[in-house]
């Protein structure tokens, strides 16, 4: 019974950990999406003005896709709004919960 029990716990923590992922991206805002990639200067300008000064939510721009920032995952977003960034966490349909995140 007990090396059930190892062998389930081992096999528990191993799904947890695949369902972390690594994803490169660009932090904008709810109000422009996609349509700043960070490949230019107005982009991150834009990106920051929209969330800090007129009430946008922060957002990931992946692949010309756009996905909602989960909300116990904005503060760690937050000082990066405009950037090109490296996140690690998971995907929930259209929500990114971030574990980690660096600007790239």
């Amino acid at each position: 019974m007990k090396r059930f029990l190892c062998v389930a716990t081992f096999g528990s923590m191993l799904a947890v950990s695949a369902m972390a992922d690594s994803m490169n991206g660009f932090i904008s805002d709810s109000m422009c999406g996609a349509k700043h990639t960070g490949a230019e200067a107005k982009d991150s300008k834009c990106a920051m003005a929209c969330v800090k000064q007129h009430g946008a939510d922060p957002v990931f721009v992946m692949d010309g896709k756009v996905y909602k920032i989960a909300a116990d995952s904005k503060d760690k977003v937050m000082p990066l709004v405009g950037e090109k960034v490296t996140v690690d966490g998971s995907m929930n349909g259209d929500t990114v919960t971030v574990t980690d995140i660096k600007k790239m």
